[in-house]
């Protein structure tokens, strides 16, 4: 698989080892921001350590078909997508990615790693294809998602939770998400508005502590500075991003509460130029304190444009009033 187009200005190619420069300047870039998720050996620390570790995949390529291919953007290596592992024995391969802050919510990563895919299965004759992904990383599962990808199990077996999500060729060749380029590498284009339901998507996953941990603090991306958070309550609260998130941090790490989830029901998007509004339906579930409580409400998101893609400029919520009152009161 050569260089294949991924929108306006990106594009997805092999990323050899003569590119080790490159990369280790990308690393510098996301070194934080990806640290948590990825494994130590990947995020190299100087020039031969960069080169070590993109040789270690292109040797791998050729024994199994397994590789790394670089994410550009306007010129610029941002992030890419791999096989981490190729078993043609058993027909199974992984599939993992990393990316820069800078170039998060233009749908780069789905899209690549939708070629990555398809090209397994075209290809390399892959049957399954896995993604393992630590719990808490909210972008990595709501990716995923995106993708068409199913949660298998839960994976205890190290130190931290993770999860494992999949596909079979026969599943993904009947749902291929829209946005997934074919193998031909013909990259469909991503509209505003499913941008703007990737992001708020990832907003309300991140605070599903059913099964997981949760850091909500990995949201702080997904919002411009300054963003505030308003509620309906009485009387009503208006919040910085930081004020919003810490007692819901806390709450959902205590054990206070537990088996917590969030989701749309329903949802409509205006875009006008470089300004958004998505109005929203929620619902919820929970146990608080050992009760099991359920209920309901509206958000209303307020999105600007930015160089970096669509970003939160604020959010207003409101529970319905005959629900359970504030019980649960972690996403809104």
């Amino acid at each position: 698989m050569y260089a294949r187009p991924l929108g306006p200005g990106a594009r997805l190619a092999p990323l050899e080892p003569r590119r080790a420069a490159e990369f280790l300047a990308n690393l510098d870039r996301c070194r934080t921001h990806i640290a948590p998720w990825v494994g130590r050996s990947f995020v190299a620390t100087d020039l031969e350590s960069a080169e070590a570790v993109l040789r270690r995949y292109w040797d791998a390529e050729a024994l199994t078909g397994a590789g790394i291919r670089g994410i550009w953007l306007d010129g610029v290596l941002v992030g890419g997508v791999m096989f981490v592992s190729v078993d043609t024995a058993t027909g199974v391969a992984e599939v993992g990615c990393w990316l820069e802050p800078a170039a998060e919510g233009r749908g780069l990563v789905t899209r690549a790693a939708g070629l990555l895919i398809d090209w397994a299965f075209s290809d390399l004759g892959v049957d399954r294809i896995i993604w393992h992904t630590l719990s808490a990383n909210v972008r990595s599962i709501s990716t995923a998602r995106r993708l068409g990808l199913t949660f298998q199990e839960a994976d205890d077996s190290g130190d931290v939770p993770m999860e494992i999500w999949s596909t079979t060729n026969e599943v993904w060749r009947g749902r291929r998400p829209a946005d997934a380029p074919d193998a031909a590498g013909t990259a469909e284009s991503v509209s505003d508005e499913e941008r703007i339901d990737a992001l708020a998507a990832e907003f309300f996953d991140a605070f599903t502590n059913a099964g997981r941990s949760v850091d909500l603090f990995a949201l702080e991306s997904s919002f411009l500075p300054g963003a505030q958070v308003v509620s309906h309550a009485e009387p009503v609260r208006v919040e910085s991003l930081a004020d919003f998130l810490t007692p819901r941090q806390i709450l959902l790490s205590s054990g206070e509460l537990t088996d917590f989830k969030e989701w749309e029901t329903s949802s409509t998007t205006l875009v006008s130029g470089n300004v958004a509004q998505r109005l929203v339906r929620y619902a919820k579930s929970g146990v608080l304190r050992g009760v099991p409580f359920a209920g309901r409400g509206t958000k209303s998101m307020q999105l600007v444009r930015t160089p970096a893609g669509w970003r939160f400029a604020g959010i207003a919520w409101s529970d319905d009033t005959d629900d359970s009152g504030d019980r649960g009161d972690s996403g809104g």
